[in-house]
C-alpha cells in the first residue's frame, strides 16, 4: 500500500489552521482600534492572515532558489513585488485616502502574489528544461514538489523529522527574540498606539539596512558554510582546504559587517534628528523619534555581527547541540521579554531598543564562544575579523565627536544652510573614513572586489 509523503507544500493546511486560529484572537481578544481612527481594521486582519497562506504556497519554491543560489530569481522577484506593493499604495493613498487598511491589505495581497507567481513560473520553466538536465537538478517536476503517495517507503523519516523539530524549536524561539518587544506591545499594552505609530516608522527606518544589506548576506552564507563545512564533524575531521577557505571568508564578512555596522553607528547618532526631520517633519524630529533612531544605530552593529556569527554557528551544528541552544533561546526568551516589559517602564519606547541590544549581545557572545571552540585547534582566527584597524577606529572617534558637536551647532531649527553645513560636515568625515578603510583594510577590500560582488553580479541564477 502507498504512503502519503509530506512535501514542504503540506504546510498550507497549517497555514490556514494558525491564520484562523490568530484572526479570532486579534480580532475578538486584543484591543481593537476605534474604526473612526483606524478604519476596515478587521478586513485588513483577513487580508494579512490571508497573505500569510498566499506566501506558504511558494515557500518549496523560495527554498529551492535558497538551496541552490538562484541569487538573480531571488533579487529579481523580491523587486518586482516590493516595487508593484509601493507603487499600488502611493497611488491608493493620493487617490482613495479613505481607504485607510484596505490601501495597505491590498497592496500586501499583491506583493506576496507576485513573489509567489514569480517562483512559480520560474521553476515551471526551468523544472525538466535541459539546463536543468544539463545541471543534474535534484527535482525533475514540479508535481514533486505537491504531497504523493510513494510505494515501499517508510511513513516518516525519523531522523530528519527529529532534526526539523529542532529546527522549528529554535525557529519559534528565535521569532520571540527577534519581535519579542512586538508581543509585548501588542498583548500588555505598554504604549499607546501614538506611541506604537512612532516606534514602528523609526524601526521601519533604521531597519532598512538590515533589510536589504544584512538578510541577503546572512542567507547566502548560510548556505555556502553549510556546503563548504560538514554540520556536526570537528575541524580536524573536515577538509583542511574546505575549513581554511571558510576561515578566511568568515572573517572577512565579520570585517564587513562590523565596518557597516560601525559606520551607520558613528554616524546615525548625529544625524537622527535630520534624518527624521526631512522624513517626517517636526512631529517625529521633536519627540522621542530622534532618541529611538539613535539607539536604533547601535543596534544595527549588534545586528550586523549576529547575523553573521549565527549564519555560521546554525550552519555546523549537529541536532544536540541544536536541542541544547533551544534550552539556552528558551531561558534567554523569557529574560528579554521581562527586561523589554522593564525596560519599557522605565525608558518608554527606548526601552525596546535597549532590551534588543541586551539580546543581541547575549546572542553574539554564544555565536563567538561556539566559533572560538570549533577553531581553537587550528590555526585559523577568524574572530580576528571583529578588530578593526587602530587607524580606522581612530578615524570613526574623530568622526563621532565632530559630527555631534555639527549637530549641537547646527541641526536642526536653525534654517537650512545650518542643515548644508551639518550635512557637509558628515560628508566629509565620512569621505576621510572610506579613504582611511581603503588604506588600512585592503584585503577586506579586495575581497569585496575580486569574490564578493563578482559572484554576485556575474552569476545568473
Amino acid at each position: 500500500m502507498g504512503l502519503y509523503v509530506w512535501s514542504p507544500a503540506s504546510r498550507v493546511p497549517l497555514g490556514v489552521f494558525w491564520s484562523i486560529i490568530l484572526g479570532l484572537v486579534w480580532l475578538h481578544l486584543l484591543e481593537v482600534p476605534d474604526p473612526s481612527v483606524v478604519p476596515h481594521y478587521q478586513a485588513g486582519v483577513v487580508a494579512f492572515g490571508l497573505s500569510a497562506i498566499i506566501e506558504l504556497l511558494g515557500e518549496p519554491f523560495w527554498v529551492l532558489a535558497q538551496a541552490h543560489l538562484f541569487v538573480r530569481l531571488k533579487v529579481v522577484a523580491e523587486s518586482l513585488s516590493v516595487v508593484s506593493k509601493c507603487i499600488l499604495t502611493v497611488t491608493l493613498v493620493i487617490l482613495y485616502p479613505q481607504w485607510g487598511l484596505y490601501i495597505f491589505s491590498l497592496a500586501q495581497l499583491l506583493y506576496v502574489s507576485i513573489l509567489v507567481m514569480c517562483y512559480v513560473i520560474y521553476f515551471v520553466m526551468f523544472l525538466g528544461s535541459p539546463e536543468a538536465t544539463k545541471k543534474s537538478f535534484p527535482v525533475a517536476r514540479v508535481k514533486a514538489l505537491l504531497p504523493s503517495f510513494v510505494e515501499d517507503e517508510t511513513f516518516v523519516n525519523w531522523k530528519e523529522a527529529r532534526l526539523t523539530w529542532s529546527f522549528f524549536k529554535q525557529s519559534f524561539l528565535k521569532q520571540i527574540l527577534t519581535e519579542g518587544e512586538r508581543y509585548v506591545m501588542t498583548f500588555l499594552n505598554v504604549l499607546n498606539f501614538g506611541d506604537q505609530g512612532v516606534y514602528d516608522i523609526v524601526n521601519n527606518l533604521g531597519s532598512l539596512v538590515a533589510r536589504f544589506i544584512f538578510l541577503p548576506i546572512e542567507e547566502s552564507f548560510y548556505v555556502f558554510f553549510a556546503k563548504v563545512l560538514e554540520r556536526g564533524k570537528t575541524v580536524k575531521d573536515q577538509k583542511q582546504d574546505d575549513v581554511a577557505m571558510a576561515a578566511n571568508v568568515l572573517e572577512l564578512l565579520l570585517k564587513l559587517v562590523l565596518l557597516i555596522g560601525l559606520t551607520i553607528t558613528v554616524f546615525g547618532y548625529a544625524y537622527s534628528q535630520l534624518a527624521l526631520d526631512i522624513y517626517g517633519g517636526s512631529m517625529l524630529s521633536s519627540g522621542t523619534g530622534p532618541d529611538l533612531l539613535r539607539c536604533y544605530s547601535l543596534y544595527v552593529l549588534f545586528l550586523a555581527v549576529n547575523g553573521v556569527t549565527e549564519c555560521f554557528t546554525f550552519a555546523l551544528m549537529c541536532k544536540e547541540e541544536v536541542d541544547r541552544y533551544n534550552f539556552v533561546m528558551l531561558a534567554l526568551s523569557f529574560i528579554f521579554l521581562c527586561i523589554s516589559y522593564f525596560l519599557t517602564h522605565w525608558y518608554g519606547s527606548v526601552g525596546f531598543i535597549l532590551a534588543n541590544c541586551f539580546n543581541m549581545g547575549i546572542r553574539i557572545a554564544h555565536s563567538t564562544h561556539y566559533i572560538h571552540d570549533y577553531f581553537k585547534e587550528s590555526a585559523h582566527r577568524p574572530l580576528t575579523g571583529l578588530l578593526p584597524s587602530p587607524a580606522l577606529l581612530l578615524v570613526y572617534i574623530i568622526s563621532a565627536v565632530i559630527t555631534a558637536f555639527s549637530e549641537v551647532l547646527f541641526c536642526c531649527d536653525k534654517g537650512w544652510m545650518a542643515r548644508l553645513i551639518h550635512i557637509s560636515t558628515g560628508a566629509l568625515c565620512l569621505a576621510a573614513t572610506l579613504v582611511t578603510m581603503f588604506c588600512t583594510e585592503t584585503k577586506l577590500i579586495h575581497f569585496v572586489r575580486n569574490q564578493f560582488l563578482s559572484r554576485y553580479l556575474k552569476k545568473g541564477t
